[in-house]
């Protein structure tokens, strides 16, 4: 079990990323291509990347094992809280104090007699484990970014909506089923005992898509403290490019219903906005959702339609879509 314990300023100091965190995506990612649960969502990534990978996986392997501790540098943070794109992320890695880099290595040796540099006493940054980092990166997250934004922009809009409708108290509650906010106590599902005291410094809640079953926090209780949880997976194809199904888009009504989603709405939010029946509200975004323009989202009684970033291109005219 995991306890967060928060008092009234920690509360107050509550935020969500703006963005998913290229760093905490690819360590998280590299668990998923190992196990072989969750293939309704994972299992097409899985397909696709092993035969782009080389000799990154046995150097990973020996700093991220498939569960449990592994070194907290690999996931840099920074004191604004926003999160790490990958460049700024892989240079923020380089820069990693080497003391704090042997205590890291140290303790994962402690557990793994495999270890990075638990067996000949490197000691130096570990600048061939970076260039591993960004070879992976490469060929398993970046081929896939805006399907990993859409996801975690969905998740913000939910938590959004639920920090509008009752502050934070609501937007801890909303968190997925395997968190429970007790207040004052944040509890998650935990592989061990985890007392995490924030000490007036608040919490950043970082949905990631690659993070499964459980929420991940940083092992230094020094650090600035970050709750990574899953992001809650649509029914739709994972990864699913534009199909013949953009040939149905044609008509101003479906051009109004996508307009009308904008930031995000329900369904009826939809009807209203685009003027249009809830039934007919619902098959438009039926349609959009399998074009790829747009992401559903069940929260409680409802569900919460956001535009993917090739909705949000189309939208635009067709602009550039940012991967970072």
């Amino acid at each position: 079990m995991l306890r967060i314990h928060m008092s009234g300023v920690d509360l107050s100091k509550v935020r969500m990323a703006t963005r998913p965190d290229a760093l905490w995506e690819t360590a998280l990612s590299f668990h998923r291509l190992r196990d072989r649960r969750g293939s309704a969502v994972f299992g097409k990534w899985r397909t696709e990347t092993r035969p782009r990978l080389n000799g990154e996986v046995r150097l990973l392997s020996a700093v991220i094992p498939p569960r449990g501790y592994f070194p907290d540098f690999l996931t840099p943070s920074q004191e604004s809280g926003e999160p790490y794109g990958i460049d700024a992320g892989m240079q923020a890695l380089r820069e990693t104090p080497p003391g704090r880099v042997r205590a890291e290595l140290a303790l994962l040796g402690a557990e793994r007699r495999d270890a990075y540099g638990s067996q000949d006493g490197r000691t130096e940054a570990p600048g061939r484990l970076v260039d591993a980092l960004r070879a992976y990166h490469r060929a398993a997250i970046e081929p896939y970014w805006p399907h990993i934004r859409a996801s975690v922009e969905a998740d913000r809009a939910v938590r959004g909506r639920a920090l509008l409708d009752g502050g934070a108290h609501e937007l801890l509650a909303s968190l997925p089923p395997m968190i429970r906010w007790r207040p004052p106590v944040l509890e998650a599902d935990y592989p061990v005992d985890r007392e995490v005291r924030l000490d007036g410094r608040g919490l950043l809640l970082q949905p990631s898509f690659f993070c499964r079953v459980t929420p991940v926090v940083y092992r230094d209780p020094r650090l600035p403290p970050v709750l990574v949880y899953p992001v809650t997976h649509s029914r739709a194809p994972v990864f699913a490019g534009p199909g013949p199904w953009l040939g149905r888009l044609l008509g101003n009504t479906r051009s109004t219903v996508l307009s009308a989603i904008g930031n995000g709405c329900t369904t009826s939010e939809l009807a209203l906005r685009a003027g249009v029946s809830l039934a007919s509200a619902s098959q438009h975004a039926c349609v959009l959702r399998e074009a790829g323009l747009i992401h559903t989202l069940r929260h409680g009684g409802s569900v919460l339609h956001t535009l993917t970033p090739l909705g949000g291109s189309l939208l635009r005219g067709g602009a550039p879509l940012a991967l970072s």
